[in-house]
């Protein structure tokens, strides 16, 4: 939910709040708008310096030393060293468990600027307006008690959510009505596998979905989202000949071994890198 406002400015909603943030060498600006006054948003600051700080710190896990991580991927990996060189900095943020989840749902056989759209209609007809910025406004993401009506499936429907609407709305319900946003967010401390076996149950998850909330979400670093794409890497690019012809879980598992043996823990890091080098071909 991050779009560019202005030339090298992006804007987006994190933490409740909406940014706008800007790169300039190694240094990053930002600027938070707070409640709407008359309309507008004002530059306001119910968070003082030290919050905004380590929201950003937390959202771009700015502790993870990835100059090390890269020469330690380079070492192992031939083909990582070829293409990494004109993809540095390249980060896995660390989102909110709810919305990342129910943003992967919407993923199946879909494209980013269709899933990009439906999101963005998701947020304005459950979400909670934030303020109006450059005569736009911005909602946050819906709350799972904001998703527990009995006519979400239907009104998801009506905004173009199809199959997915289902999906969405029946892993919505299954949240508030069982672990919770915050027993989601406790995924983190559990093991990679729990976490995953856990996602599994959700209406609509499936292995590549809950990898993604695993590695996006609940702090599991090897974790290696494993779609056709990344299949195909593992094949053409590596040799893999792994889980037969078809993306089977059989499949998935196997991916995931192979990359986690050549990348070690922080394995869907590394993968990340490869993925972005692969799109921009």
């Amino acid at each position: 939910r991050w779009w560019e406002s202005s030339p090298g400015a992006w804007t987006g909603v994190l933490g409740e709040h909406v940014w706008t943030l800007r790169q300039d060498r190694d240094r990053l600006w930002y600027t938070v708008y707070g409640k709407e006054e008359n309309g507008h948003p004002a530059e306001a600051a119910m968070l003082d310096a030290a919050e905004m700080e380590q929201i950003l710190r937390d959202y771009f896990q700015l502790d993870v030393g990835l100059p090390a991580l890269y020469r330690a991927w380079g070492a192992a990996d031939p083909h990582f060293c070829k293409v990494a060189k004109d993809f540095p900095g390249v980060r896995v943020l660390r989102q909110d468990p709810v919305e990342c989840l129910l943003s992967f749902i919407c993923t199946s056989n879909n494209h980013i600027s269709r899933i990009t759209a439906m999101i963005e209609r998701f947020c304005q007809a459950f979400g909670r307006r934030l303020c109006y910025l450059d005569d736009q406004a911005v909602h946050a993401f819906p709350s799972l008690s904001a998703l527990t009506g009995a006519d979400t499936e239907d009104r998801l429907r009506a905004l173009g959510f199809g199959y997915r609407a289902k999906f969405v709305s029946g892993t919505a319900q299954a949240l508030a009505e069982g672990l919770g946003a915050e027993g989601l967010r406790a995924l983190r401390a559990v093991p990679y596998a729990e976490a995953r076996r856990v996602l599994c149950t959700l209406p609509g998850v499936g292995a590549k979905v809950a990898d993604c909330v695993c590695l996006m979400a609940l702090d599991k670093a090897e974790a290696v989202p494993v779609d056709t794409h990344v299949w195909r890497i593992a094949r053409q690019r590596y040799g893999a000949v792994l889980g037969g012809r078809s993306l089977t879980p059989r499949a998935h598992q196997e991916i995931g071994n192979f990359f986690r043996g050549l990348w070690g823990s922080h394995a869907g890091w590394a993968q990340a890198v490869l993925f972005c080098a692969d799109l921009r071909k």
